[in-house]
């Protein structure tokens, strides 16, 4: 697979992707094909999306941290200060790198992308934080997976896959 800038999220029907730093729902299904798709590559996340996970690494992936806060320091993470710090460190690896959040974020990263990995989780909830409008013109729909509800997935949802 050919390295990539990819963002990858999940929102509800009205855009929310989140409430306190934390994702609205609990959907181990969906969790299971974010793990699938980011396994073994690089997630970038903002500071306070790093918060709320309760600064936790998630296993097999490397973890960078964007925060303008230059005293920052995490263990067993990359902590980098700017954009263009990301985007070259990314020029120098072979890794495809996860954009994971929050909306500052990946509205700082919008004309980067190489593909888009949305998930539509069909329902309305309630929440604080909202994905940033974004121009999606410029790449086209080439995959999309539909996931029903079940007896541990309270709610269906949809993965597209958009590339440029």
């Amino acid at each position: 697979m050919t390295k990539q800038l990819i963002a990858i999220w999940a929102e509800d029907e009205n855009h929310l992707i989140g409430v306190d730093n934390h994702l609205p729902w609990r959907l181990p299904k969906e969790l299971k094909h974010f793990k699938e798709m980011t396994m073994g590559q690089v997630l970038v996340m903002g500071r306070k999306t790093f918060d709320g996970m309760q600064r936790r690494i998630l296993p097999g992936r490397e973890t960078i941290i964007l925060s303008r806060d230059s005293n920052f320091i995490a263990d067993d993470v990359l902590v980098l200060n700017s954009v263009e710090q990301v985007l070259d460190w990314y020029n120098k690896q072979d890794k495809t790198v996860f954009i994971v959040g929050g909306a500052s974020i990946y509205q700082a990263f919008a004309e980067h992308y190489d593909a888009i990995i949305k998930t539509t989780v069909h329902g309305q909830f309630e929440g604080d934080t909202h994905f940033p409008e974004m121009d999606l013109s410029a790449f086209k729909e080439v995959e999309r997976l539909d996931f029903d509800s079940d007896e541990k997935n309270a709610y269906a949802f949809t993965v597209q896959r958009f590339e440029k």
